[in-house]
C-alpha cells in the first residue's frame, strides 16, 4: 500500500469515528416535557377513536354489526371521544382545526397577506377555473371527433401524440 491510500483509510476512518460520536457528545437536547408527552397521547387516542367510529360506522352499513349493538358502541366511542377532547381543550389553548377548517384557515392568512405571490396564485387558480367552465362549453358544442386512435394489442383509446399505449405498454407504431 501506498501512503495515499494509508491517509484515505485514515481519513475515512476519522470521519466515521466523528459521525458515530456526534450523538454521544450532543446530548440530549430533546427533551420532550410531560405536558407535550400527554397532548400527543391525546392526539394519538383521538385518531384512534375517529378510525374505531369510522370502522363501526362502515361495519354496521355493511351488516357485520348487529342493530341491538350498534348504538351501546357508538355511544361508547363517542363518550370516550368527547372526553379526550375536553381533556385536549384544556390542554391546548387553541386546538388545531381539522379538515376543512384548515384550508378554510389557509385560505383566510393567504387572503389576508399582501403576498404577491399569494394573489398571482390566486388570479392563476380563477383565470384556469374559468377555463375549465368555458372549455367545457366548447366541446359539449363542438362535434365529436372521429379520428380516434386505438391501441393494437389492448384495444384501449390512446392520444395521438402517445407512442406507447398507457394501458399496456405496447408500441404504437
Amino acid at each position: 500500500m501506498d501512503i495515499g491510500s494509508i491517509l484515505l483509510i485514515l481519513a475515512l476512518a476519522l470521519l466515521v469515528a466523528a459521525f458515530v460520536a456526534r450523538p454521544l457528545l450532543a446530548g440530549h437536547s430533546s427533551v420532550v416535557s410531560e405536558r407535550e408527552h400527554r397532548i400527543s397521547a391525546l392526539l394519538a387516542e383521538r385518531d384512534r377513536l375517529l378510525d374505531a367510529l369510522l370502522e363501526l360506522d362502515f361495519d354496521n352499513q355493511m351488516g357485520k354489526v348487529p342493530e341491538d349493538i350498534y348504538p351501546a358502541q357508538r355511544a361508547s366511542l363517542m363518550g370516550r371521544a368527547a372526553e379526550v377532547l375536553k381533556e385536549l381543550d384544556a390542554l391546548e389553548p387553541q386546538p388545531a382545526p381539522a379538515g376543512d377548517a384548515v384550508e378554510a384557515a389557509i385560505a383566510a392568512k393567504r387572503a389576508t397577506s399582501g403576498d404577491p405571490l399569494e394573489t398571482m396564485i390566486a388570479q392563476r387558480k380563477a383565470a384556469m377555473q374559468k377555463d375549465r367552465t368555458s372549455g367545457a362549453a366548447r366541446k359539449a358544442s363542438q362535434p365529436a371527433k372521429t379520428g380516434a386512435k386505438f391501441c393494437h394489442v389492448c384495444g384501449k383509446a390512446v392520444q395521438p401524440g402517445d407512442r406507447f399505449c398507457p394501458n399496456c405498454g405496447a408500441a404504437l407504431g
